[in-house]
């Protein structure tokens, strides 16, 4: 077994904090240290902050074990990760590409057509994204029945990871810093409403009545809980 990747003690103990905060068969967003339903946006680079901390995760139980025996905070780390991306990063994705996007095109502004050859591109990374994951899944199910992987499927887990790795990277930087901010400016609160009632709806939580953040907070998020 390789010697224990630096910071990966945290990122474990953050996996812990976050299967006792959540139940157990479900990765709840909406609570009340995060950003709400009623800052959709905001909620959506939110997630983006968990998927970074799980596929981190996943890359370092990786390194750490490299296929060996996984002790119970290895375990832990790597169930709690493959739950998330099994449960909760689909229902991120319907958000984006069912209540997003299509209000987006249906701007027809100059700069949202500026934008909609991006989104096009980062809906062709979902894409791309879903068999590296389902790879994923498969990987870490069958290293969590076995508790160890032979070399050869650890070098192909290890690669599906590092592609979803760069993938994100770069999927993440152009909805943060391009997509998010023109939808804080072009969508009024209605639309911006209606995309955080379908997003509570997709989890089965309440949209809680109220005003939604006013144009200039839209996108400034509250501090993430620890299963963020």
């Amino acid at each position: 077994m390789r010697s224990p990747v630096p910071g990966g003690a945290a990122l474990f103990a953050q996996a812990r904090a976050a299967t006792k905060k959540e139940s157990a068969m479900n990765i709840r967003i909406g609570e009340a240290a995060s950003p709400t339903f009623q800052q959709p946006l905001a909620l959506m680079s939110d997630c983006h902050r968990r998927v970074e901390r799980f596929l981190g995760l996943l890359l370092r139980v990786t390194a750490e074990a490299a296929g060996g025996p996984l002790n119970p905070l290895q375990r832990e780390a790597l169930e709690t990760a493959l739950r998330y991306f099994r449960e909760a990063a689909p229902k991120h994705t319907a958000d984006e590409e069912e209540s997003l996007f299509p209000r987006l095109r249906a701007l027809d502004t100059p700069e949202s057509r500026e934008v909609l050859a991006k989104v096009q591109r980062l809906e062709g990374d979902h894409q791309t994204a879903a068999p590296a994951h389902h790879a994923v899944e498969i990987f870490g199910r069958l290293w969590l029945v076995q508790n160890r992987l032979e070399t050869d499927v650890v070098i192909l887990l290890q690669s599906h990871l590092g592609a979803l790795h760069a993938l994100y990277g770069r999927h993440i930087a152009v909805e943060d810093t391009e997509v998010f901010p023109l939808a804080a400016r072009l969508l009024g609160d209605a639309e911006l409403a209606a995309v955080g009632r379908e997003m509570a709806a997709r989890r089965g939580q309440p949209f809680e009545p109220g005003g939604l953040a006013n144009r200039t907070n839209r996108l400034q998020p509250l501090p993430h809980h620890a299963a963020a």
